[in-house]
């Protein structure tokens, strides 16, 4: 039973943050619809040695500190994404820290990477250990960290095992310098030290932001395809703020997601697919709400596509309808297997 219909109105009239937590303490409790359908044979797909039984997942932010991964897959997700979890805890920026803009179908957020820090993060993976289901783990910097490529290292060190990918955050807004970290020569270097930190096979993604210039792109792309990346992420929040029409909420600091954020990200993901020739997987996320907004991405050259900002406004059902529509949409156009949409758009 979707229950999500009769508590949204409620939920606009709580604080952003409260309603969030809120929202995951309803996931703990089982209060939630379950996605039982099976998963449309064209949704699956095959990336590093993992089966994606279909390309939705949900983006970092949302269960920072892991705890729901298997809630969020019971609604029918192929994949979720915990943290951003840096190696000790932080309060983040002080409250308020989320902005809902309604009329735009959008978030701004501040938050800096608030959570409970590697050890709590651990406790509950090794917890889950036996049960199945693709939980990557999102990785960052404490602010005030002498060495923040270090920080990426230590997290490596902490989840190698347990997750099932991870995502190397240096695009967040809210963390200040973070985002220099994706200059050429700083790149090379956190990107050399953390792949030989992984002692493993554990694929490392890199989740870039979407305000970055050609020269910056074409850098992270030599960059990635030099080093051998396993993927990218594209892209986090934006700091722009054109067309926003909220008042004075639109002129709130920090990153912006949802609507908005869909044809920059989309287009930011249509280059990265172009400068990598298609080598490198792509996970698109940005302002993803329909199945045609997944189809978009997954042609400009996303192999899958995450999504968050959009569930805030039209509940845990979303998933199961863009499924279907998603499926729709290939079999429109003649396409068997999503793998053969993968950058049509991008050619």
């Amino acid at each position: 039973m979707d229950l999500f219909p009769l508590v949204r109105p409620a939920l606009r009239f709580i604080e952003p943050e409260r309603a969030h937590r809120l929202t995951i303490l309803g996931l703990k409790l089982g209060l939630a619809p379950r996605d039982v359908a099976p998963n449309p044979s064209s949704l699956g797909i095959d990336l590093w040695g993992l089966h994606f039984p279909n390309p939705l997942g949900i983006a970092a932010g949302f269960d920072k500190n892991g705890e729901v991964p298997d809630a969020m897959l019971k609604l029918g997700l192929g994949f979720a994404e915990v943290g951003t979890v840096t190696p000790r805890p932080q309060p983040g920026n002080p409250r308020p820290r989320i902005f809902r803009l309604t009329e735009e179908r959008a978030v701004i957020n501040r938050l800096g990477f608030n959570n409970e820090g590697h050890a709590a993060l651990k406790r509950r993976l090794i917890a889950r250990r036996a049960r199945s289901g693709i939980v990557g783990v999102n990785i960052g910097a404490n602010k005030d960290a002498a060495d923040r490529i270090a920080d990426y290292e230590a997290g490596i060190a902490a989840f190698e095992g347990l997750a099932s990918y991870f995502t190397v955050n240096i695009s967040s807004p809210n963390t200040p310098g973070l985002r220099a970290l994706q200059n050429k020569a700083e790149l090379e270097t956190l990107v050399a030290r953390v792949m030989k930190a992984r002692q493993g096979r554990t694929p490392i993604l890199l989740k870039i932001a979407p305000d970055l210039t050609d020269e910056e792109l074409a850098d992270i792309a030599e960059v990635a395809r030099d080093q051998s990346l396993d993927g990218l992420i594209v892209s986090n929040t934006t700091i722009r703020r054109e067309g926003l029409v909220s008042g004075p909420l639109a002129n709130e600091t920090g990153g912006l997601s949802g609507q908005p954020l869909f044809a920059l990200s989309t287009e930011v993901l249509r280059t990265m697919y172009r400068l990598t020739g298609g080598k490198i997987p792509i996970v698109g996320v940005g302002g993803v709400a329909s199945g045609a907004d997944a189809y978009a991405k997954i042609r400009a050259g996303a192999s899958l596509v995450q999504l968050y900002t959009a569930l805030t406004f039209d509940g845990p059902t979303l998933v199961s309808r863009i499924k279907r529509e998603l499926a729709l949409l290939l079999a429109a156009d003649g396409i068997e297997h999503l793998r053969d949409a993968v950058g049509l758009d991008a050619q």
